[in-house]
């Protein structure tokens, strides 16, 4: 989650594809569902190697060391993340890209990517570089999510009340 220093971190490319990182992939599939995700970087999950997962319903799989080669254009779109959750924010990225890496075989991956998972790739590409969606943010709206996350944490850490009451903040 944010606040965790791992996600501040530019993560390692990776040097062995094996089958611990094959079995590390499958859980963070399971993670990713779990959470109603369409992408997982491994920093998100405490891992400083450059692979994320993902599926957006028309494709899947796993990039290792993946890198943006091409882009053009501009597309706005709301856009949240795991990391920082309950806030979504609209965000202007490439609307193309040409993302290259290489899968679990080891195969050379090249896709052009547009609007929806040109974003997928990116956004993904940003935790691997240490980047979380408020730096994407103008000084405004990076103040009002911090506010509501430190209120969040707050009201999370806020013992229950006594006889199963509810709490009313």
């Amino acid at each position: 989650m944010i606040g965790d220093p791992v996600l501040r971190t530019r993560a390692n490319d990776v040097t062995d594809v094996d089958g611990a990182l094959a079995r590390l992939c499958d859980e963070m599939f399971e993670t990713m569902y779990e959470a109603a995700g369409i992408g997982l970087a491994a920093p998100q999950v405490g891992v400083q190697q450059r692979f994320f997962v993902y599926d957006h319903g028309e494709a899947g799989g796993v990039i290792v060391n993946p890198e943006i080669v091409e882009s053009d254009g501009e597309w706005s779109f709301d856009e949240g993340c795991l990391s920082v959750p309950d806030l979504t924010f609209e965000i202007v990225r490439p609307k193309l890209i040409h993302l290259v890496g290489i899968d679990l075989d080891g195969n050379e991956v090249s896709i052009e990517a547009d609007e929806l998972e040109a974003r997928l790739f990116q956004h993904e590409l940003d935790h691997l570089d240490g980047v979380l969606i408020v730096d994407h943010l103008d000084e405004d709206q990076r103040r009002e999510a911090q506010r509501f996350l430190r209120e969040r944490t707050l009201t999370a850490s806020m013992p229950e009340p006594a006889g199963g009451g509810l709490r009313l903040f």
